[in-house]
């Protein structure tokens, strides 16, 4: 294992529109001594092929194999073929600064943490990607997580996309294989039950791209609200009020259906309402104002009816998927 050698990590499934320009910012990025192990879960459009086109002009970057598809067992297999004492995972849907790989190393050096990473940041090509950013970087859509917080430096519970020291998989364990979604908060909600530390540092910046339709996004937040419960079931540190004001607020709406609803609990409703409108007319456009006014209540319906729906289905979902063929 070479010293201060860095291995990046990139679970990809069909990202054509997306990879090229992930190869390129490797390519540029300092510092040299570094690796790129992209994982693909079977790819059925031209991802493999522009990898590919880069793989015999440069000896550092890899196209492996992900038979299971999920994210939490490409990570696994980029882990157990890298060479790297530090470890950093990067997603094709995002942008990453020039010198994103050097201020992950400077955090390290500077800071007593075990895993570093800078907060989302987004980026979008369409106004619908630009309402659903303006949507899950408000308080009102997400909360109050600090990766959110773009000026926010300091320890915190999880960070995007995370960068980790070797040895950390060695302590805790690797990437836990049961979660389709989540699999980062997971693991970074373990390390801080064990005593290790997260921080987060503004100046190691990632531009994140929202999904880029209704359907795209309303299945990623059912998909995070589905495992959140076997998230929280299994680091019970990690429980914060956040992560479940979406599934009361749902088992709020349908609490009309019933017969006897009293007249007077339809006031936390004009209160969202009001909240809901002062938000979205922060778009700078109609059409933007108007997106919002839809994706705040889809994005917090469908992390509510995931969360409910990881309830019900905890057992199951404590098993691992099974493989994909």
């Amino acid at each position: 294992m070479l010293n201060n050698f860095i291995s990046v990590i990139c679970p990809v499934y069909n990202e054509e529109k997306y990879i090229e320009d992930i190869l390129k910012f490797f390519i540029a990025a300092k510092p040299d001594n570094k690796e790129l192990l992209v994982i693909d879960g079977g790819s059925a459009d031209k991802t493999k092929d522009i990898i590919k086109e880069y793989l015999n002009k440069y000896k550092n970057i890899f196209l492996l194999d992900n038979p299971n598809r999920y994210v939490s067992f490409a990570l696994n297999i980029g882990i157990q073929k890298s060479s790297g004492n530090f470890i950093i995972r990067i997603d094709a849907h995002t942008k990453y600064s020039d010198d994103y790989f050097e201020k992950i190393i400077e955090t390290f050096s500077c800071v007593e943490a075990d895993i570093v990473g800078g907060p989302y940041l987004t980026i979008y090509k369409n106004d619908f990607q630009k309402a659903a950013a303006l949507a899950i970087s408000s308080s009102f859509g997400i909360g109050n997580s600090k990766a959110h917080k773009v000026n926010y430096k300091g320890y915190v519970d999880s960070v995007p996309y995370g960068a980790y020291k070797r040895e950390l998989f060695n302590e805790i364990g690797n990437f836990d294989e049961r979660f389709v979604r989540n699999q980062d908060d997971e693991f970074n909600y373990r390390a801080n039950s064990l005593g290790k530390k997260v921080y987060l540092n503004p100046e190691i910046k990632l531009w994140y791209y929202p999904r880029s339709s209704f359907k795209k996004l309303v299945s990623q937040y059912f998909q995070y609200g589905l495992y959140k419960p076997l998230v929280l079931s299994k680091i019970k540190s990690g429980i914060k009020f956040r992560h479940i004001i979406p599934a009361l607020f749902l088992l709020y709406l349908l609490s009309f259906l019933l017969p006897a609803f009293p007249l007077w609990l339809i006031t936390p409703l004009l209160i969202y309402l009001l909240l809901l409108f002062a938000f979205s007319i922060r778009g700078d456009k109609l059409k933007i104002k108007f997106l919002l006014l839809l994706i705040f209540p889809l994005i917090h319906i469908s992390y509510g009816a995931g969360f409910l729906a990881g309830l019900l289905k905890l057992r199951k979902l404590s098993r691992k998927p099974p493989v994909i063929s």
